[in-house]
């Protein structure tokens, strides 16, 4: 087709600004794939926000660690009460919640000051694991790896925290059973409408409605989450830690969380029994527990990163 000699000038002037037209700027570095925490530390829980800092718990001391994930540095923001944290999360409005293993106890920690805001006494007697917790629009929901209980802290009408917790005992499908790895991790269905928690010792995974505390068995197509540990979904997507199996399992889950199946598991060599996992950005990052490894003041721990499925 002919052109007139405007429209070829017009042609060859677009083609010269495309020519011409500046570089775009170079991409920040990639974040670190791999960093220490304090030797001795015992790390267990993970919580990243929507900042690019994750916080992690320690079952020596309490201690709290927090991490610049685009550095790999971090420091301890909040001193320990002397027992255990273990799972961990952080909210909206920058607030870690705590789980605190076998002191029965949880508190809500500021995620910038470090400022203990509230400590729970969810259980009196000796045996109690307070492991891991999930928080939704309406409130904090701990388990118990050694009690059949969710402990829940509903919030106020400006997310306020409560006075004081309810506890709701599991019914249905979950069964209590010998050992103290019971009910472990804890997440929120797809939809919003119910909870999912795995039991390790049973490699279940329980579909639970927090208002009544009834249960379903998960179906996961034959699949046993033995070493079931810490839960983080996704979407529709649901990672499982296999802590002592080194191990991620990766489902595709129905909307409601009442069935799912397999995508892949995902393994690496740096994996020294990871137990909970957090996302930032297109990243999943694991603190290694090492369970296997005998702890010393000396003993050193780390985190690791590995894409998402």
């Amino acid at each position: 087709m002919s052109r007139t000699p405007g429209a070829l000038a017009a042609v060859v002037l677009g083609v010269s600004l495309v020519i011409t037209a500046p570089a775009t700027a170079a991409q920040a570095p990639p974040f670190p794939t791999e960093f220490p925490l304090p030797d001795g530390f015992l790390p267990e829980g993970i919580a990243i926000g929507s900042a690019p800092t994750a916080y992690f718990g320690s079952r020596a001391d309490g201690d709290l660690f927090r991490v610049d994930l685009r550095t790999g540095r971090g420091e301890v923001f909040s001193q320990g009460p002397g027992t255990a944290s273990v799972g961990l999360k952080i909210d909206r409005r920058k607030r870690v919640f705590v789980a605190g293993g076998a002191g029965g106890d949880g508190r809500v920690v500021d995620a910038r000051t470090g400022e203990v805001l509230r400590s729970y006494r969810f259980a009196e007697d000796a045996n109690t694991f307070v492991n891991d917790v999930v928080i939704t629009d309406d409130a904090a929901y701990f388990t118990d790896s050694r009690k059949a209980v969710l402990y829940a802290l509903p919030f106020g009408r400006r997310g306020d925290l409560p006075k004081s917790h309810i506890a709701i005992p599991l019914s249905g499908d979950f069964v209590l059973t010998p050992g103290v790895n019971n009910a472990n991790g804890i997440a929120e269905t797809p939809d919003g409408k119910a909870l999912l928690v795995v039991q390790g010792n049973t490699g279940q995974l329980h579909r639970v409605d927090q208002r009544s505390g009834s249960t379903r068995v998960v179906d996961l197509g034959g699949e046993v989450l033995t070493n079931g540990d810490g839960l983080l979904v996704e979407g529709r997507t649901l990672y499982v830690v296999q802590n002592r199996l080194n191990a991620l399992a990766v489902f595709d889950l129905a909307r409601n969380g009442a069935a799912g199946e397999l995508v892949t598991k995902i393994t690496d060599p740096r994996f020294d029994v990871p137990t909970t996992v957090a996302a930032f950005g297109n990243r999943l990052y694991l603190p290694n527990a090492r369970f296997t490894t005998p702890p010393t003041p000396t003993t050193t721990y780390n985190a690791v990163s590995v894409p998402e499925a």
